[in-house]
């Protein structure tokens, strides 16, 4: 019965009676059938948030910036936070996929596609704060480094904000082609199984010519495996050059070489929170708790306690640096964050996201549906919260006394901010309706290892050994079957 098994200790990844035909059935059936109540309620709101946070944008080109609430000190605040806020979200679908892929991590298979796919809607919002910040965006080739008319004015190579435009393309285009290789499969599978002729054409231009094929998948794993290998490097350097936008600068509260590092660790932190958010959701109304089991769920709040744990380690770090550089505008910048008018974002954050993992340690609670919930939303307002202080208490108290002032978001902000929220729910759900939210193909691959009915008859064959060889082969035809 061979040692390439998975231990029996370990949980089934796939719970209850499944067979291969029946992971097909209930992985297309939110595809093929009618979108339920509960999908268009939360449709509707998505849209309506999107449609306002689209006027809001409209009125913010043809107007200009003035109507949102920057000043002279405190420039691109609520901007920068919400476009440094929706990077990090997507940093944990390319981790999941990616990282998880090449350590050969078998629970990654229920949760990997919806994690892709969120890192992309994710990196779509973050794009669309720079673009509206330039409040001119039909000029926004003026930064691409192309050999222009305007004389020899070129892009200043030696700006992060430049290195972002770079490496945000790029995560963005290897994120998508990575997601869609992964699709093939599946697209093929909802072709084979569509009614409709025009379902059945766009599925089949979807899945590329997909036929199954031994040569197929082994191009399907070579490819897999190599964009993997580019991917992992991405999920360390975006959320390295974001954070170089802050620690290349003079700011104190800012220039810190403990940027990179922590804000990488806070980008899956926050990520793995989203993903978290979405699955428990995702899990309840498409009935997908057999393959989104709790030990999913479990394995994700310990990334997220380990996380949470090291963005904590990295806050404590710069108040002792502060402390310990012996320089007063530093130790000032921290003072104030802790004690100033912006003292309540400061512990928002601090509870948030150094307090609330700690809850983790306790089995009862990481495998509690509701308190997973609840855990992942709070993190996220708290990571929303960290950028915020990062980029607000650290400009609004200047060297100048004089140029000293508070900033607050006017309403245009925020219903911009609340329409990418809805965009991102818009393009979700949009997708979960046509897409396969599950990788069935990957799935099928782990059922004999990890699926409940297979552990159980081996287990009970692995009982049965020496008593016979009848009984043992009526096992592997149970097996087989």
């Amino acid at each position: 019965m061979g040692s390439h098994y998975e231990a029996p200790i370990r949980k089934p990844l796939v719970i209850g009676e499944k067979s291969y035909h029946d992971i097909s059935v209930d992985i297309a059936r939110p595809i093929e059938g009618r979108a339920n109540k509960q999908w268009w309620i939360v449709f509707s709101i998505a849209l309506a948030m999107f449609l306002w946070g689209v006027g809001c944008i409209i009125y913010t080109i043809s107007t200009g910036i003035g109507v949102w609430g920057l000043n002279k000190t405190v420039g691109w605040a609520w901007d920068i936070t919400n476009f440094v806020w929706w990077i990090g979200i997507g940093h944990a679908g390319t981790l999941i996929s990616a990282v998880l892929l090449l350590f050969r991590q078998k629970w990654r298979m229920g949760i990997n596609r919806s994690a892709e796919a969120m890192t992309i809607f994710s990196v779509l919002q973050a794009g669309l704060f720079p673009i509206i910040h330039m409040g001119r965006p039909w000029l926004g080739y003026w930064m691409v480094p192309i050999p222009n008319a305007f004389g020899s004015l070129w892009v200043n190579f030696n700006s992060p904000l430049l290195w972002d435009v770079f490496a945000i393309s790029t995560y963005l285009s290897v994120s998508l082609v990575f997601w869609w290789t992964g699709l093939l499969p599946d697209f093929a599978m909802i072709r084979d199984r569509a009614v409709k002729p025009f379902q059945k054409k766009i599925y089949s231009i979807l899945s590329f010519g997909w036929t199954g094929r031994a040569k197929d998948w082994q191009r399907f794993e070579e490819v897999s495996l190599v964009l993997a290998g580019l991917a992992t490097p991405l999920v360390l350097s975006v959320h390295t050059i974001v954070s170089y936008d802050f620690a290349t600068s003079v700011i104190p509260g800012w220039h810190t070489t403990i940027f990179p590092p922590y804000f990488v660790a806070g980008a899956i932190f926050s990520g793995f929170a989203m993903v978290q958010t979405l699955l428990i959701v995702m899990r309840k109304v498409c009935n997908f708790q057999e393959y989104i089991t709790v030990q999913h769920i479990e394995l994700m709040n310990i990334v997220i306690m380990i996380t949470g744990s090291i963005v904590g380690v990295a806050y404590m770090t710069e108040l002792f640096i502060a402390w310990y550089s012996g320089v007063e505008y530093e130790q000032y910048a921290f003072l104030n964050r802790a004690t100033g008018p912006y003292a309540f974002a400061y512990w928002t954050m601090m509870t948030c996201n150094v307090f609330s993992p700690q809850l983790m340690w306790f089995k009862r609670l990481r495998t509690s549906i509701m308190f997973s919930f609840f855990i992942s939303i709070v993190v996220n307002i708290g990571m929303w919260f960290e950028r915020f202080v990062i980029i607000v208490t650290s400009l609004h108290r200047d060297y100048l006394p004089s140029s000293w002032t508070m900033f607050s978001p006017t309403f245009i902000d925020i219903s911009i901010f609340m329409g990418t929220i809805g965009f991102f729910f818009v393009l979700f759900l949009l997708y979960a309706r046509t897409f396969p939210v599950i990788a069935q193909a990957e799935i099928k691959t782990i059922l004999k290892t990890s699926g409940g009915k297979y552990k159980r008859l081996r287990n009970s064959g692995k009982s049965l050994t020496g008593t016979g060889a009848d009984k043992r082969t009526s096992v592997i035809n149970k097996l087989n079957k």
